[in-house]
């Protein structure tokens, strides 16, 4: 595939609320009349954002209660959690690539500011919320800073559970410097990185690792998206389910065999994952009331991502205890149904703060603020829903 398609393409999101992985293409003379979004990517989302607050809340919260239970249902959430683990972020990083699509188009100091600056200053501020709520729970089991050489490793080299937004501010670092070179030179590089950081032959404390493996679906989504778009409409429900049982028998192999860390293999089942989490997409996109309701969170993933975490703290603090001290048949009931629930509540309070804090005049929490007029035309909150500048190249014709 040569590089100059992917130059000249141009796209447009049509996001009404700032998310993290929604940029948007300033209004021009001469737009074109934008077609409609498609829902799938934004239903992708919606499921990878509640799927990752499912993940912290069983490992972090759910798993520390003192079960004492005569089947082992806390260990069914575990394995369900761990199956998924390929899925969750290499299709979210897929999806954000190709809403990079447009954005990393522009000139080094729109880019610099919108999204670099932008992702890394979210970082900084809700790396110092996290810090502080969780200096008041220190028993939570999350990297979080405990002393300034802490703060100085965490600020640069060592990210927190924070860690995708630092990863798409230096992600688009790599996308732009890499803008011209052609798609082998930058996705061969790239995929050897994952292999090495998923087979553990590279350093990788706290969530650096993290940053390694998930740069190479971050530039498929952005170099591949006529590809990706070509999948979506192809991925027949009978193509899902043939999908979703290889992608059930590599991750029961990788559990037997303990080969996550041979060399190539995790890469390798993420592949699978984003293919098969794509077409699961697809076909949730036309089961209606629910598509709506998971596209509606995938176009608010940052208030949900950058909050959930300090109030999971806050909640396994005061409630661990109390449910690890639970009779047995009450602890049935509360092993079902806790990660359910549990996920749902943080889902809805993230999201009631977010308009509460953004009504109360805090949206430097979610963007980053702007100084001057110019600054503003070219900021992605005041830009979403703007129309695109026409592009020639397949997929970029405004369906994102």
């Amino acid at each position: 595939m040569s590089a100059e398609p992917f130059v000249s393409a141009q796209a447009r999101t049509g996001a009404a609320q700032p998310t993290v992985t929604t940029p948007a293409e300033p209004a021009t003379a001469s737009a074109a009349p934008a077609k409609p979004r498609a829902e799938w990517a934004d239903v992708a989302k919606g499921v990878c954002i509640l799927l990752v607050v499912l993940w912290h809340v069983i490992m972090k919260m759910y798993l520390t209660i003192d079960w004492h239970l005569p089947v082992p249902l806390p260990g069914l959430w575990g394995a369900f959690g761990d199956m998924l683990l390929p899925l969750r972020m290499p299709v979210f990083f897929t999806i954000s690539g190709m809403f990079a699509f447009a954005a990393v188009q522009r000139s080094w100091s729109t880019v610099a500011r919108s999204r670099i600056a932008r992702f890394y200053y979210l970082y900084l501020v809700w790396f110092t919320v996290h810090t502080l709520v969780l200096s008041m729970v220190p028993d939570f089991d999350t990297l979080a800073a405990r002393s300034a050489l802490d703060v100085l490793e965490q600020l640069t080299i060592t990210p927190t559970n924070l860690w995708y937004l630092v990863a798409l501010a230096l992600y688009f670092v790599v996308a732009k410097l890499t803008r011209r070179l052609p798609t082998w030179a930058v996705l061969v590089p790239a995929l050897a990185l994952s292999v090495i950081a998923s087979a553990d032959l590279l350093a990788a404390p706290g969530n650096r690792g993290q940053l390694y493996q998930n740069l190479f679906f971050f530039l498929v989504g952005l170099r591949f998206r006529p590809l990706i778009e070509r999948w979506a409409k192809a991925a027949t429900l009978p193509r899902f389910l043939v999908g979703g049982a290889l992608y059930l028998g590599l991750m029961v192999g990788v559990q037997v065999l303990n080969a996550q860390d041979v060399y190539g293999v995790w890469p390798a089942v993420c592949i699978v994952a984003v293919v098969v989490g794509i077409a699961g997409a697809v076909q949730l996109e036309r089961w209606r009331a629910g598509a709506a309701l998971l596209a509606r969170l995938g176009r608010q993933t940052l208030p949900i991502y950058v909050i959930h975490m300090p109030l999971l703290a806050l909640l396994t603090a005061v409630l661990v205890g109390p449910f690890s001290q639970l009779g047995t048949g009450p602890q049935l009931v509360v092993a079902v149904l806790l990660p359910i629930v549990l996920v749902t509540l943080l889902v809805s309070v993230c999201l009631t703060l977010h308009t509460w804090l953004l009504n109360a005049g805090a949206t430097w929490l979610f963007d980053l603020p702007t100084f001057s007029r110019a600054a503003r035309r070219g900021s992605p909150a005041t830009t979403a829903g703007s129309p695109a500048q026409p592009g020639p190249a397949p997929g970029a014709d405004g369906t994102y």
